[in-house]
């Protein structure tokens, strides 16, 4: 379903920002609607996932510790949180996250996409920062062939979030952990299907 809602964009400003809605189910995850929102003027968009079910704050982890578990399901939204802490990696939600669903490897080719800028990046030559990077990239790689482990975190404070896996860890964030985390920017949708 497509319409235009009564909000100005949050890049340039202008009226008329077009939502795009639909429902579907994601085996194991459940019925969910995905809402993008899009701005014909500049381009803007921003798309997130609602499942159907209750929403409650929630924490999903899981160690990857063999090539297969890079093909476990992973639907995080724009209000997520992700982690590799033995890493020391993470992704903050911001003005401009999105929702999206990928697996657990599309996941880490993101990591590996975001440091890989901070090589190319490096202009005047090898740095302290673009060998620490280096080091990470080849780190993601073994955890990709399964010859290093860590463990995936997302920590998502609008329970929107999950890793599709039987030996995925669940549960609620408490009040503590939900105060630290940041949920980005709160879209104010009024017109949702039903």
């Amino acid at each position: 379903m497509e319409s235009e809602i009564g909000i100005s964009c949050l890049q340039c400003s202008s009226d008329g920002i077009t939502m795009l809605s639909s429902s579907s189910e994601i085996p194991y995850f459940g019925e969910f609607t995905q809402i993008t929102l899009c701005c014909d003027n500049c381009g803007w968009k921003h798309t997130d996932f609602i499942p159907s079910d209750g929403e409650l704050p929630g924490y999903c982890s899981l160690i990857l510790d063999s090539p297969q578990k890079m093909e476990a399901r992973v639907v995080r939204s724009s209000s997520c949180t992700v982690r590799l802490p033995e890493l020391d990696l993470e992704v903050i939600p911001g003005g401009s996250s999105s929702g999206f669903v990928t697996n657990v490897e599309g996941l880490i080719n993101r990591f590996e996409d975001a440091i890989g800028t901070i090589v190319r990046g490096s202009l005047e030559g090898p740095s302290k920062e673009s060998g620490d990077a280096i080091q990470l990239l080849e780190r993601l790689s073994r955890v990709k062939s399964g010859n290093e482990v860590v463990t995936v975190e997302l920590l998502d404070p609008r329970g929107r979030s999950q890793i599709i896996h039987d030996q995925a860890n669940q549960r609620q964030l408490d009040e503590k952990e939900m105060q630290e985390l940041p949920t980005g920017v709160d879209i104010p949708i009024s017109d949702l299907p039903s």
